[in-house]
């Protein structure tokens, strides 16, 4: 998923790296904490950004330098997700100069109907980081989505007045829906018999399972289930035995601790170099007292 590289400065003297690292200036400065558009400042040159940044320092601000999506300026998108939907979608754009489209700052807000790239995004985005409610912001760039932040408690005013969408009932009927289905440690319930267990396995490059259906793999002989299959930004929950597997695949397995052992790839313990010491140049320089006096 895209994300506008991002580096973070402690000292004026890191400003000059860290815009090269983004891509050059113009850049965006950012504080560590910050809502509605406060502590986002756009610095045109590097002159402006380190006078920028050696104010908010002196000031004992945390700071971000990020890149500037030239093609979004003024504008991103919110999407709200609730659960493993996006139930609501808006573009903001920013009026007159002010870069930051922030409702709160005068933008204007448009209901629009988000494509399945940005969608897959914004929902990948709140499993990761494990929310059931969430607001992702992304900019719009010509490689796809670019994630700004995502926002675990986002409000619901702003959304709700501009896509004219009941957003609070679709998370209350969402809480509801759980209610019988708590939340559980599903790997301590699993570990619980002895001799079985839950592990990641990854198939790299080179498998024998590679081109394989999950069946035709002969896991479940093996006693070894697979509860999710992760390929790439997808999460494949229970997958069909007529799956095929493909590299870089990892799964999520339950079964026989042994023959799982047998499916993790060994690791290679790097050697250690030997360490090469300068000689002592006094000690090949200095000549033996022995032969000093043999010699005279």
């Amino acid at each position: 998923m895209g994300i506008p590289r991002t580096t973070f400065v402690r000292d004026k003297k890191d400003v000059l790296p860290a815009i090269e690292r983004v891509g050059g200036a113009p850049v965006v400065i950012k504080l560590i904490e910050g809502t509605q558009g406060i502590g986002v400042l756009l610095a045109e040159s590097v002159t402006q950004a380190t006078s920028i940044v050696e104010l908010l320092q002196s000031q004992k601000q945390n700071v971000l330098i990020q890149k500037f999506v030239a093609e979004s300026k003024g504008k991103d998108v919110r999407a709200f997700v609730v659960g493993d939907r996006v139930v609501a979608a808006m573009r903001r754009v920013a009026q007159g100069q002010e870069f930051r489209s922030n409702v709160h700052r005068g933008g204007i807000a448009e209901p629009i109907e988000l494509d399945e790239q940005y969608r897959e995004t914004a929902v990948r985005c709140a499993q990761i980081l494990g929310l059931q409610v969430a607001g992702v912001d992304m900019l719009e760039g010509e490689d796809g989505p670019q994630v700004m932040e995502v926002n675990s408690s986002p409000g619901l005013e702003g959304i709700e007045t501009c896509t004219e969408l009941d957003i609070a009932g679709a998370v209350i009927d969402y809480i509801a829906a759980q209610v019988d289905f708590p939340e559980i440690d599903l790997r301590q319930r699993l570990t619980v018999s002895k001799g079985y267990g839950v592990t990641e396995i990854y198939v790299p490059e080179g498998s024998k399972f590679i081109g394989q259906t999950i069946t035709e793999t002969q896991l479940a002989e093996s006693d070894i289930n697979i509860l999710t299959l992760y390929r790439g930004d997808k999460i494949i929950p229970n997958p069909r035995n007529e799956r095929v597997l493909e590299p870089g695949d990892k799964l999520l397995c339950f079964g026989k601790l042994e023959s799982m052992r047998g499916m993790i790839p060994v690791k290679t313990k790097r050697k250690r170099r030997p360490v090469i010491q300068d000689l002592d140049t006094q000690i090949v320089d200095t000549p033996d007292e022995s032969t000093e006096k043999e010699d005279s």
